[in-house]
């Protein structure tokens, strides 16, 4: 999640583990899917340029509507507005995306004159399709827990500060969200448990939100808090994260880090097996050959 997660995404978007101590998790991106996947599909789907989208939301720094959506001082709707306005605002977001491709040396395609984004469906497509979870992560996780002898945190870009109360909060004209009501809404997103289900936050000895605590990665208040709350110091912490700018805060704090890449979960948790010294995934399934006689 831009932002981001392990984290474990929750969402989320990491793990911040702690060795008798830590490790620590960013939850969109390494427990559950990463909203990123999402986001590359919609610029695909509507003939933007990889990594507009992100471009666009990166660039707003620390005061867009995504971060402060994620620091729980944007309720759901006003969100939804504010979003899809700054997204669909190509004066801005083309030049952000020029100094994104003279940053990597690659050549800047045509770039979008208009733009219309709708930041309710874009959001709506994110949340659901992160809504599952990493099982290599997950059997990762009760594994360590089962050991006894790390905290497993949750340090995580969320929106869970928005819950049950997310019409009532900024009601939406019945004209533009006609028939709206706060379980359609809630299903919209997939948040039928809530945006961050319980069966998610049991994982976790803590569960370190931004939307609550008001703050964000890569803030480093947040990172600090966590390991506060958590009795640690940071280099006391291992931090994964699938987001190299969360992972450059926590490294400067001196946290030990692993990059968990897009769709490779396996490689991270194979470094963090190395680290903690412990098997932290099952043995494959024996495959039986299709003459083997018992």
């Amino acid at each position: 999640m831009p932002g981001g997660y392990l984290p474990i995404h929750v969402h989320a978007r990491q793990l911040f583990l702690t060795y008798a101590f830590s490790v620590t998790l960013w939850v969109g991106g390494v427990v559950c899917r990463s909203p990123l996947i999402a986001i590359a599909d919609y610029e695909r789907e509507h003939g933007l340029p990889n990594n507009y989208i992100n471009c666009a939301i990166t660039g707003q720094g620390a005061h867009g509507a995504w971060q402060k959506f994620e620091r729980g001082e944007l309720s759901l709707f006003p969100f939804y507005e504010a979003f899809g306005h700054e997204l669909s605002d190509t004066k801005v977001n083309n030049v952000w995306y020029a100094q994104y491709c003279k940053r990597r040396g690659i050549e800047c395609p045509n770039l979008p004159d208009k733009l219309a984004i709708d930041g309710r469906e874009l959001f709506g497509r994110m949340m659901r399709d992160s809504g599952s979870f990493d099982e290599v992560v997950v059997e990762a996780i009760r594994r360590i827990r089962a050991a006894g002898k790390w905290r497993i945190i949750a340090l995580t870009n969320n929106f869970s500060k928005t819950g049950a109360d997310i019409i009532a909060e900024a009601p939406p004209s019945a004209e533009q969200y006609p028939g709206l009501t706060i379980k359609s809404e809630l299903a919209f997103l997939g948040w039928e448990e809530g945006p961050t289900p319980p069966r998610l936050r049991v994982l976790f000895d803590d569960f370190c939100d931004s939307s609550a605590l008001g703050m964000r990665k890569p803030e480093p208040g947040i990172y600090h808090l966590a390991c506060k709350r958590n009795g640690i110091h940071p280099s006391e912490a291992v931090f994964l994260d699938d987001l190299g700018m969360n992972l450059k805060v926590a490294q400067e704090l001196g946290m030990e880090t692993i990059h968990v890449p897009l769709g490779n979960s396996p490689s991270a948790i194979k470094k963090l097996e190395d680290k903690l010294g412990i098997k932290l995934t099952r043995e494959p399934e024996p495959t039986m050959h299709p003459n083997a006689k018992l």
